[in-house]
């Protein structure tokens, strides 16, 4: 990759540890310090076109939304300016930290800006019994677990696809979570924006607000966390759709590809070149086999959540 155009370097380019799909480095220059992310291309990952990805952050960083400022990007490679903060552990937030994140959403999905790019739309994946064949003959280590949650996986499937989404449809961030979140001074910053793009406003609402409310598990929901999401989306101008369990059906699909890709991955057996190290994929499977049949269980809890 060619990092001219952000100074002579003044040491190594760091990896920084994380990246669930893409890597990223430090980048220590004359003219600053960069995170600089290397785009994982090859694994089947749903991506937005980069420029308009970095259009839309342009955008958000100028109306003063808390993130890194936009520096460049090309279809290999994004680089932001380095923002320092404090990790956002895997736990319910203050109810401040989630009010301020609902007034974010709220500010970001009343830009105006320019969206090109169409979303390649498939039918959730049915492949399961194959891949559950497929990792029981190449002695996968949790081949036994997929192998009794295949029924489960196919209802997710179905309810995936037919699940009724309320609207109206937004541009928004589509992916906050604690992992792509830094507080500073207890706020919040806003960090990975790739898979930014148009999403119906209730799915990015509860999948942002049962994430900020909630710890690695399910075990453990904050309703009044949960609900200062949605406060703070009220407060910031927004409205909140009709309740639902479309509010859910994005969380429980994305994380029930994001399996699949990295099933795919440990069945090829090969450390990748580029996105999760090998062991990190199949750390991804084990929580996906042991957590979506959870969450497909307690879909009528968490649509009782709602306002």
């Amino acid at each position: 990759m060619d990092l001219s155009h952000l100074g002579v370097p003044t040491g190594p380019m760091i990896r920084v540890s994380g990246g669930f799909a893409h890597r990223t480095y430090r980048l220590d220059t004359d003219q600053g310090s960069f995170a600089v992310k290397e785009l994982a291309r090859a694994d089947g990952r749903p991506t937005s076109d980069v420029d308009d990805v970095f259009r839309l952050e342009r955008a958000a960083f100028a109306a003063g939304i808390p993130m890194p400022e936009p520096v460049s990007a090309d279809q290999h490679t994004l680089v932001h300016r380095w923002v320092d903060g404090e990790r956002v552990p895997e736990a319910p937030v203050s109810p401040a930290y989630g009010c301020e994140i609902g007034e974010i959403l709220a500010r970001l999905h009343a830009l105006d800006v320019a969206w090109t790019h169409v979303p390649d739309e498939r039918p959730a994946s049915r492949d399961w019994p194959e891949l559950a064949r497929r990792a029981a003959a190449t002695g996968q280590p949790w081949a036994a677990e997929l192998a009794s949650s295949i029924e489960t996986f196919l209802a997710i499937a179905r309810l995936v696809d037919t699940c009724e989404r309320p609207g109206p449809v937004v541009l928004t961030h589509r992916d906050i979570h604690p992992w792509n979140l830094l507080a500073r001074g207890g706020r919040p910053v806003v960090l990975d924006w790739e898979l930014a793009g148009m999403l119906d406003l209730a799915a990015e609402l509860g999948s942002t607000a049962l994430s900020l409310a909630k710890g690695p598990g399910l075990e453990h929901v904050e309703p009044a966390i949960f609900r200062s999401v949605l406060d703070g989306y009220v407060a910031g101008g927004g409205s909140l759709p009709p309740p639902g369990l479309g509010w859910f059906v994005f969380t429980i699909g994305g994380w029930f590809e994001h399996t699949r890709r990295n099933v795919l991955r440990c069945l090829r057996g090969v450390e990748p070149s580029s996105g999760p190290d090998l062991a990190l994929s199949h750390e991804i499977v084990r929580d996906g086999l042991r957590g979506l049949p959870d969450l497909y269980g307690r879909l009528p809890e968490l649509e009782a959540l709602l306002p």
